[in-house]
């Protein structure tokens, strides 16, 4: 009986020393991924820091700029529209002829340009005069569809 208990201590002690071998070979295994992550971390933090500096120093061409601006704006007006009730888009196009009024002032401005001496004179003042014919027909017409909106609601006399 003792013999029997002498071989499974001896089986017990070959079995904790291959899980101590074992655990040490898992230990320098996760030291070793532990120093591949830490590597991997440093190259990525250098590679964040060059595309920071690349950022920082290139400026976004204004044509680019801009048309991110125009083309926030359509999908802007697109849902503003879009989510007003069909009985208020009346009203909606006709409050809209604020923007005509700063197309105008932007028109005369445009018109009233200093460039007699200057061989491109023509075209600006083209534009301007156009800007400045099409800009009052939509703010008179917007006018027109405002009054013709409001005389629906009066009552009618009899």
């Amino acid at each position: 009986m003792a013999a029997d208990k002498r071989e499974q201590v001896e089986e017990a002690a070959k079995a904790a020393e291959q899980a101590a071998q074992a655990a040490e070979a898992a230990a320098a295994n996760a030291t070793g991924n532990a120093e591949a992550a830490q590597t991997a971390a440093a190259q990525a933090r250098d590679i964040a820091d060059q595309l920071a500096i690349i950022a920082a120093s290139s400026p976004i061409s204004d044509f680019v700029f801009l048309l991110t601006i125009f083309v926030l704006a359509i999908f802007v007006g697109y849902y503003v529209v879009w989510s007003v009730t069909p009985a208020l888009h009346t009203p909606l196009m006709s409050v809209t002829n604020a923007i005509s009024s700063v197309v105008i002032v932007g028109a005369l401005i445009a018109l009233g340009a200093d460039l007699s001496e200057s061989a491109a004179s023509f075209w600006p003042k083209f534009f301007g005069f156009a800007g400045v014919a099409l800009a009052s027909v939509n703010i008179f017409g917007g006018f027109l569809v405002t009054q013709r909106m409001l005389a629906m609601y009066k009552k009618k006399e009899r």
